[in-house]
């Protein structure tokens, strides 16, 4: 009998000693957790002392794509003739667009459109007879109708990008837009730009820190004011354009594109 209660008094201790151990795991780890936490933006009590930097990072990359937008614009007296002149003129225009290697997931209708063209009719007069008929006042009548449509084109081989513009003033197309040129996948680019600004105001705290006498604790806010891409100059050729078989077409300079982080980050000093 003495066993059994020298037993169960053995096996309650050893429970309330692993339980114990396993209450000062828990209790360590968030403690761990916490302090490690504190260390992190906005972590742990707020600071009361603190400096804040700005830093810039500024990336350049030649552009891997010109944006191109083209509108056929055509007028009858029924709308269905309208746009039979529009479609076959787009066709004739997207066919040597096709031809150049464009893919359909780079060709998007922007706008389709048609309205009617109004006129001015004047009323008739008063007259000085008797039975004459009352004056009718002037009113607006339809007189045809007008149908639009413009499409954008992403051109990924920018050597092609004169011979484009050739081949749509080919087409029959009198109205073009660009080409804009751009980076197709800016998101590296800004994630580079972004890590050079985080590392100039990282340098200039330390050196602030440094002259204060002051050490850097933690970062306690941080803010990116934007990634603005500053893109190549832009050619763009309307509708008062003369593009005859003669006519030379103008030198398109693609130049570079930047692409420009600015962040502030805060730091906790004591």
């Amino acid at each position: 009998m003495d066993d059994s209660k020298e037993n169960s008094k053995t096996k309650l201790f050893k429970a309330v000693t692993v339980l114990a151990m396993l209450c000062a795991v828990l209790v360590g780890s968030m403690i761990i957790t916490e302090v490690k936490g504190y260390r992190f933006i906005g972590g742990g009590v707020s600071a009361t002392n603190t400096i804040s930097v700005s830093g810039e990072g500024e990336v350049v990359a030649p552009p891997d794509i010109a944006n191109v937008s083209f509108a056929v614009r055509e007028s009858a007296a029924k709308v269905s003739d309208a746009q039979d002149k529009v479609t076959a003129k787009t066709r004739a225009a997207l066919s040597a667009v096709r031809k150049l290697g464009v893919s359909d997931k780079d060709i998007k209708t922007q706008n389709y459109s048609s309205y009617p063209k109004y006129e001015w009719q004047e009323g008739t007069a008063s007259c000085m007879e008797l039975n004459c008929p009352p004056p009718r006042p002037g009113r607006q009548v339809i007189v045809g109708y007008e149908v639009s449509q413009t499409v954008d084109v992403k051109m990924r081989d920018l050597e092609k990008v004169n011979t484009l513009v050739e081949e749509l003033a080919s087409a029959g197309v009198t109205e073009m837009y660009g080409p804009n040129f751009a980076i197709d996948d800016e998101d590296a680019l800004k994630a580079e730009a972004r890590k050079l600004a985080i590392e100039m105001a990282r340098s200039k705290a330390e050196v602030l820190a440094r002259d204060l006498g002051v050490t850097l604790v933690r970062v306690v806010s941080f803010s990116e004011g934007g990634n603005y891409p500053i893109y190549a100059r832009t050619t763009m050729m309307s509708e008062k354009a003369d593009f005859g078989a003669d006519s030379s077409m103008p030198e398109i300079p693609q130049g570079e594109e930047k692409i420009v982080s600015n962040v502030t980050v805060t730091y906790e000093i004591r």
